[in-house]
């Protein structure tokens, strides 16, 4: 009733469940599905997963009470464009719905808070480990060697000095057994700290 009555909206449809839910996209294909997550026999999330993924042309914006990271992220992942709580008054109903049919996401400012502060606290993932003991400054030498760049080059780089750079160079060589530029060159390809380059093939 509520959704009938707010500019700019069509209902199409309503169902009672994510089964139902589905089976009306089929049928009716609209713009947008205003979503619950707690459903019997088939829930939101699982409804949202399949939406997606058999008619892409709909959006699915998420309506629910729930605003924990148990629903959102589940719901996000199976493919909701916008995420709202049951306190979203019809404006912002009606914002999100328009935003995600236009392909931007319809998110309540808390959700955005909510994401942001995940994303804030989330754990640095861990550095890659490099080989033979190399630190993190002598991989991105040997990488910018293998580039082709000389010592000032790599110091303007790094913006560090020349004289660090033969440091560096000096420690990455001995921990490898690297004797010269060349070596350092195959031993950042095997071990895939710079990519070779690409050899071009031409038409005649």
């Amino acid at each position: 009733m509520l959704l009938g009555l707010l500019p700019g909206i069509e209902v199409v449809g309503s169902a009672k469940d994510g089964e139902e839910a589905v089976a009306l996209v089929a049928e009716l294909a609209p713009e947008a599905v205003l979503m619950d997550l707690r459903m019997p026999r088939c829930d939101g999330v699982e409804a949202t997963r399949r939406i997606r993924a058999q008619y892409p042309g709909t959006q699915v914006v998420v309506l629910t009470t729930y605003a924990d990271d148990d629903s959102l992220f589940p719901a996000l992942r199976a493919g909701a464009r916008g995420y709202l709580t049951k306190d979203a008054d019809g404006e912002a109903i009606v914002r999100a719905i328009q935003d995600v049919v236009a392909g931007r996401a319809g998110l309540s400012a808390d959700v955005q808070r909510m994401l942001l502060e995940r994303v804030a606290t989330a754990p640095e993932p861990p550095a890659p480990k490099l080989p033979d003991g190399l630190t993190g400054r002598e991989g991105e030498v040997l990488a910018l060697i293998a580039d082709g760049l000389s010592n000032p080059e790599i110091a303007r780089r790094l913006h560090i000095s020349t004289a660090t750079v033969k440091t560096h160079i000096n420690n990455l060589f001995a921990k490898a057994g690297l004797h010269d530029r060349a070596q350092a060159v195959r031993y950042a390809y095997r071990n895939g700290l710079a990519q070779p380059p690409r050899t071009g093939t031409g038409a005649g």
